[in-house]
């Protein structure tokens, strides 16, 4: 069963371990194609033990919705889907207008979750 805020929330090793730098592209270059890529002092992945979590904000569905993910060499997973209050949907339909796709958390959306999680970085 997937999680949702509150849920999330209670789960401290998850949210102190959330990588809230992460976005959908870059996860996608350093697990699927972590053998091909050079680190340039930045990220890189070792072993297949190797998980990183973070969000993503998903525009594909009516209303926008953000996802937290685990990442894996293998895959990812769906651990937990955030529905947004009103406010926040709003600012998401101003800043990316009908486009659809998956984006990084970023700025107030990002402030908004760390609040609602307790998270610091």
């Amino acid at each position: 069963m997937m999680m949702g805020l509150a849920d999330l929330k209670e789960k401290r090793g998850l949210v102190d371990a959330i990588d809230w730098d992460m976005s959908p592209e870059e996860a996608v270059r350093l697990y699927l194609e972590w053998g091909n890529n050079w680190s340039q002092g930045y990220r890189m992945i070792r072993s297949k033990e190797d998980a990183t979590y973070y969000f993503v904000l998903n525009t594909w569905e009516a209303s926008p919705v953000v996802y937290f993910i685990r990442r894996v060499s293998e895959g990812a997973a769906e651990l937990a889907k955030v529905e947004l209050p009103p406010e926040m949907k709003d600012h998401i339909q101003k800043t990316h207008g009908d486009k659809k796709g998956l984006y990084a958390v970023e700025a107030e959306l990002r402030d908004w979750l760390k609040q609602e999680l307790g998270a610091s970085e």
